[in-house]
């Protein structure tokens, strides 16, 4: 082992820990949600004195005590921020993270693995937002989502059309000649067949785009790369070898974005154009139907037509009101 591969596995620890760092002050942020006030002496000395035992090696209690006496401090600091939270299904680095920052890059956009969780996270109020794809031009209308929203008592506040622009990511320094497997969501892996077969690549399907570049990143296994997004790149410290693969040029994930509360401005127009029209079984028989339009629910045209509808439905749900975003 020479100087410069001692240096290069100093540089993963040290990406490794801003990240963790980071993971831990989203956590104070969502902790702050669930206690009633910033200061608290008794948890802050559970943890100092935690550390000060658990200090082994090279690393001093005296330091640890130190380090985390600057990292409560930032966490309280961050407490105190009227920050708003926009939850995403999946990894950081995930399309819906990127769809979030298009949508308001002032929020801070926190993961979240489970999708129930997501739900009831937004509808407790943990998370001011969440957002959630429903539909792809590629792969249809994601039913598990919809599925979710006809149950959930929340509001549609805005939405999102992305272009999905798949990256070949690898680790640094990789010669793309001796790559031989390619991790992903099995979706992804299907929009770029074309360019894997093109390029003798093996796919091995993942349960994350974002979640393949974490393990890649972490894991580092050899003649290795995973599809996903730019941003994934940024965030795991990924080499793109080719951007753009995917086969089919319009590839667009429709994005919503949920809240607890009903948006409040008015986007008034007074045309009725029907923007998407789909359905889902409920149970045999019973069909659930998702309605988009442009319009606004202060306009008497539209306010007659809700009305209508609702006489002729067994149920119905108006989601929100809400201006949409397209990303070009």
């Amino acid at each position: 082992m020479n100087l410069q591969m001692v240096r290069k596995k100093i540089d993963l620890l040290d990406s490794r820990i801003v990240k963790l760092l980071n993971n831990r002050m989203e956590l104070a942020l969502l902790a702050r949600r669930l206690k009633t006030r910033v200061e608290d002496s008794k948890r802050e000395n559970e943890i100092l004195k935690r550390i000060r035992e658990n200090a082994t090696g090279l690393v001093h209690g005296e330091l640890m005590e130190k380090l985390y006496d600057e990292i409560l401090r930032e966490s309280k600091n961050l407490q105190k921020k009227n920050y708003k939270l926009l939850a995403f299904h999946g990894e950081h680095g995930s399309y819906g993270e990127v769809a979030a920052r298009e949508w308001n890059e002032d929020l801070i956009p926190m993961p979240c693995t489970e999708l129930v969780d997501l739900f009831e996270a937004i509808q407790s109020g943990l998370y001011d937002f969440g957002i959630v794809p429903v539909e792809n031009t590629l792969g249809g209308v994601v039913g598990q989502i919809n599925e979710f929203l006809i149950q959930a008592d929340l509001y549609v506040v805005g939405a999102v059309e992305l272009p999905i622009h798949h990256c070949l990511l690898a680790l640094p320094g990789t010669d793309h000649r001796e790559l031989r497997m390619v991790y992903s969501h099995s979706q992804a892996l299907a929009q770029c067949r074309q360019f894997l077969s093109r390029n003798k690549l093996e796919s091995s399907p993942y349960y994350n785009t974002a979640a393949a570049a974490k393990m890649l990143s972490e894991n580092r296994p050899k003649a290795a790369a995973v599809i996903a997004s730019r941003l994934c790149g940024e965030l795991y410290d990924l080499e793109i070898i080719k951007e753009n693969i995917e086969d089919f040029d319009r590839n667009i994930t429709r994005f919503l974005v949920l809240s607890g509360k009903e948006n409040q401005e008015d986007f008034a127009n007074r045309n009725i154009n029907l923007t998407r029209i789909e359905s889902i079984p409920k149970s045999p028989g019973n069909y659930a139907f998702f309605l988009d339009f442009i319009g606004s629910d202060r306009d008497e045209n539209i306010i007659g037509a809700v009305e209508e509808v609702k006489s002729m439905t067994t149920a119905f749900k108006l989601m929100g009101c809400y201006k949409e975003r397209t990303v070009s």
